[in-house]
């Protein structure tokens, strides 16, 4: 997906979720992530940590 940069944050957290081989939406993700004050994320696996720690499951359709 090129316009990631026009989603708001949720659905590009959404899009990430959905499509995690897509590298320049995540890198774009993490840096808006990082860019909150205290919140530190240097790994995929912290990423992944901090998102289930803030985000409620996804009901399965």
């Amino acid at each position: 997906m090129s316009n990631y940069q026009q989603l708001t944050e949720a659905e590009l957290r959404n899009y990430v979720k959905h499509h995690p081989d897509d590298e320049d939406a995540f890198q774009h993700y993490l840096t808006i992530v990082r860019a909150r004050p205290g919140v530190v994320v240097s790994t995929d696996e912290q990423l992944e940590a901090e998102l289930r720690k803030r985000i409620p499951p996804l009901p399965h359709s």
